[in-house]
């Protein structure tokens, strides 16, 4: 008679395995200890198992997502008193972090729904995302219906206000990773950028150029960097930045992307010298920045300093350790400490110590990335996955060079962590997008290309 110890066959059924050992003619003796621990293991880790499978992907990456919100209660909590407090603020501290858990909590199912949905979906949309973005953005300088310091950067759609600049850092590296995905076994011998020479644009090797790169790649990283500069010239640059990282990972060769570094160069002399866009206060900014680094500002009245200058102190007062949780006196001071440094105060209050904890959550990000990047084998979820974990963490090292004085003013949220419902939303759509990647690669969904 035939033992069967089921104790090596967990995830097997007992009716399975007792009908094999049937038709061989063997008699089946089950051991109830066996049936017993086989029935209740199921039962006791269902439920862990049920979670594993609905979040899927990189682990890590869930622990630094759900870190970085965690931080972004605490910083928005201590950071909103001044607003609260204000003579004209009809809202509280609690109001404020309501309203922050509320959108926090949207995000984690806009995380999870990006998570659950196939790169191939991306694939697909990607040309209608980049499109719609472009769209939106465009349209804030004709129906925007709030702005800063002259700046239109919002546009309300039934009721909601955002920024479709943001969307657009997105869609672009969506539509670059599409774009260069398809190109891969031609484009590092491809020319994809025109002469700077107009009248020779017809020509008929200029008009391959155009048509084979120029129009595909070129053009909508100079449209999207023009739409984005009148508003937020920062958010512009970053753009082009990404753009170029993600050209030289798609093989782009050396010398089409030193074109394209001329082209910028040719139109940032342009904006400049016609005062076009924000570009005055693009100059007084870089001129501030000269400022601090080059005289004395140690007599000067704290309501006189700039806001980097009062990050700074707040960054000093902080020290090693920090002032404790809601005990930043910088807050008041600062123009928007719950957003365009955030890092800041986060420093005075939990420390320096903490502060690189959690700079270092933001490279992490990258490396997380990175390693989702060469372990998948399809070229457009790996590049997509890479191109957006790039953005967020250059977007969080600009937020804090600036708190620091490393770079000018540039008022790039934190990502994660900053007030504001637009890069809050969008930054976890496309953390949701480089988890559905690695969820994908994991599960063996994709195919050596």
């Amino acid at each position: 008679m035939a033992e069967i110890d089921y104790s090596k066959h967990i995830k097997r059924d007992v009716a399975t395995e007792a009908r094999e050992a049937l038709a061989e003619g063997e008699d089946v003796a089950v051991r109830s200890d066996m049936v017993d621990e086989v029935a209740e293991s199921p039962r006791e880790n269902g439920w862990l198992e049920t979670i594993k499978r609905l979040f899927g992907g990189d682990r890590v990456l869930w622990v630094i997502i759900t870190a970085l919100m965690t931080i972004s209660v605490l910083v928005v909590y201590s950071s909103t008193a001044k607003m609260a407090y204000m003579p004209s603020s009809g809202s509280s501290t609690t109001e404020f972090l309501h309203s922050q858990l509320g959108l926090l909590a949207f995000c984690i199912v806009v995380l999870f729904v990006a998570h659950r949905i196939n790169s191939d979906f991306y694939r697909n949309v990607s040309y209608l995302a980049f499109a719609v973005a472009f769209g939106l953005t465009l349209a804030v300088y004709f129906v925007g219906t709030a702005s800063i310091n002259g700046a239109a950067r919002w546009i309300n759609i039934f009721g909601f206000q955002f920024q479709p600049s943001e969307m657009l850092k997105i869609a672009i590296i969506m539509y670059l990773a599409r774009v260069l995905a398809e190109r891969q076994t031609k484009i590092a011998s491809m020319q994809i950028v025109p002469t700077l020479k107009f009248w020779r644009w017809n020509t008929p090797k200029q008009k391959r150029i155009w048509k084979q790169g120029g129009i595909p790649i070129f053009m909508p990283i100079v449209l999207s960097c023009m739409v984005i500069m009148p508003a937020h010239t920062s958010s512009a640059v970053l753009v082009f930045g990404i753009s170029l990282v993600m050209l030289f990972i798609g093989r782009v060769s050396l010398r089409e992307i030193w074109r394209v570094i001329k082209w910028a160069l040719v139109g940032v002399a342009f904006v400049a010298m016609m005062g076009l866009g924000r570009s005055h206060t693009a100059g007084g900014r870089i001129e501030t920045w000269i400022d601090v680094w080059t005289q004395d500002r140690t007599k000067v009245a704290v309501q006189d300093l700039s806001d980097t200058e009062r990050a700074m102190i707040a960054i000093n007062n902080g020290g090693i350790m920090g002032r404790g949780a809601g005990q930043s006196s910088m807050r008041v001071e600062m123009t928007h400490p719950e957003s365009d440094y955030a890092f800041a105060l986060f420093v005075e209050e939990y420390g320096i110590v903490i502060a690189m904890i959690l700079i270092a959550l933001y490279v992490w990000v990258f490396f997380r990335a990175i390693e989702i990047f060469r372990q998948c084998p399809e070229k457009y979820p790996s590049l997509l996955s890479l191109g957006i974990a790039l953005l967020i963490t250059v977007q969080a090292l600009l937020h804090i060079m600036v708190s620091v004085n490393i770079l000018p003013e540039t008022g790039q949220p934190l990502p994660l962590i900053s007030r504001g419902g637009s890069s809050l939303l969008f930054t976890s759509a496309g953390l949701g997008m480089i988890m559905s990647v690695s969820r994908q690669t994991i599960e063996g969904l994709f195919k050596e290309e």
